[in-house]
């Protein structure tokens, strides 16, 4: 290890733990790391690496992406969704978390974020699922898990950063290989949740507000506008007919229309505020990833890839294996560190060693992304964990005991999507998004 990468490497480690922001964690870090290898003009070249990894057309479907979802979370679009969710799972006895569950999905998918997703329908299922006798930490644990399938269901940020990261991969190929996915650790959640709630003896069959679920056709009806969504802008990138940059634009205007004009939710004088909101996270999300584009560069510098190939190369030359220990290496940098950092420092690394064991690298990033929405809901940086804990009003020690059966339904999720390319790779194939 050189001293440039080991200055790196404790200054990264030290600011962490001084809770330093974790953008600032990685541009500081990689200033002295720079510094230390005595990169001529350090401070320029830092930010001259800044400045590239935000220089990408694709990144342009972020912030849009983003206010997208603001306005669907500001908007009263969970109702309707959780109406639906209710005529189709909320007719058996406990099916209340099942309804939770789907809801999640259909949100997460629909608003392309976790974070929404907890906030608009946790708000109102948690209270809703204690009154049916379900402890409030259980309801916060399924809302917390249930909300990241939206990470893997299309249209999704995190896919599209990493396609950035990754480079020559298509991002309609990313939308489609998560689908099928996301559905599976979605169905896993139910199964676990279904299990386990039936000890707890909810009243009533379990649907929303009153006992009975209401009518498919009419709920159907009252959330296809928002569902939609996802086949407007994941319909337009298969077909060709636009990129996921102006698919994106496409998703700012429907929403927009939905929210301010077919629904009414939001006035057209909340605008401000939720152009503020995203202008705000889009800062957040965008200098992040100019720190890690600079970090990724000085990694690359200090051969940092190849080592790690020829470390896990080492120990094994089985792709099973090394793909176990990617695994297991993704886990522990999920507990430390959330997930859009997660991607732009590690996919550097480790794609190079799955491409060498001939792994897909769409296949990959399904992997990754499966893989690190499972650190979304640990402690201690675990920002589902904490906001679920945040909305249902509840203590972390409590709703941490509850997440143990949705750990293991994830991570069973995980090793299928790991171990079953084609549960990835057979809808882009299929459509033609993959040769």
């Amino acid at each position: 290890m050189t001293v440039g990468l080991a200055v790196l490497l404790v200054s990264f480690v030290v600011l962490l733990l001084l809770e330093v922001p974790v953008a600032f964690v990685i541009g500081i870090a990689t200033l002295l790391g720079a510094l230390a290898l005595g990169r001529e003009g350090s401070f320029s070249s830092v930010a001259s690496d800044m400045a590239n990894g935000l220089d990408s057309f694709p990144l342009l479907a972020i912030p849009f992406f983003i206010l997208a979802g603001e306005l669907m979370a500001t908007g009263g679009l969970a109702r309707r969704l959780i109406d639906f969710a209710s005529s189709i799972v909320g007719r058996t006895k406990g099916g209340l978390s099942l309804v939770n569950t789907l809801t999640c999905m259909l949100f997460g998918a629909v608003s392309g974020s976790a974070t929404a997703a907890i906030s608009s329908v946790g708000g109102a299922m948690i209270p809703e699922m204690e009154k049916k006798g379900y402890p409030r930490e259980f309801s916060v644990a399924l809302t917390a898990t249930a909300s990241t399938t939206g990470l893997l269901i299309p249209p999704s940020n995190v896919m599209i950063i990493y396609a950035l990261v990754a480079s020559n991969v298509s991002v309609g190929a990313l939308f489609l290989a998560g689908l099928i996915p996301g559905i599976v650790t979605g169905l896993a959640i139910m199964v676990v949740a279904f299990l386990v709630s039936r000890r707890f003896k909810p009243v009533g069959a379990g649907a929303t507000v009153i006992d009975e679920a209401p009518p498919f056709w009419n709920s159907l009806v009252r959330a296809l506008p928002s569902l939609f969504m996802l086949v407007l802008v994941v319909g337009v990138i298969i077909k060709g007919y636009m990129t996921a940059t102006e698919s994106s634009a496409i998703a700012v205007l429907w929403s927009l229309l939905l929210v301010c004009v077919f629904y009414r939710d939001v006035k057209w004088k909340q605008l401000p505020e939720i152009l503020v909101n995203s202008a705000r996270t889009t800062g957040i999300v965008l200098f992040l990833i100019g720190t890690s584009a600079a970090m990724s560069r000085l990694l690359t510098i200090e051969q940092v890839p190849q080592a790690a190939a020829s470390a896990l190369l080492a120990v094994s030359d089985n792709a099973l294996v090394i793909l176990l220990l990617i695994n297991i290496a993704l886990l522990l940098v999920g507990i430390f560190m959330d997930m859009t950092p997660a991607i732009l420092v590690f996919t550097p690394i480790f794609l190079p060693v799955a491409i060498g064991i001939d792994i897909h690298p769409v296949h990959f990033g399904v992997i990754m992304v499966a893989n690190l929405c499972i650190g979304l809901c640990t402690p201690p940086v675990g920002s589902c964990l904490f906001l679920g804990c945040g909305v249902g009003k509840t203590k972390i020690a409590g709703v941490s005991k509850q997440m143990v059966p949705f750990y293991i339904a994830m991570f069973g999720a995980l090793l299928l999507i790991t171990y079953w390319p084609d549960l990835s790779l057979w809808l882009p194939r299929a459509l033609g998004e993959l040769d």
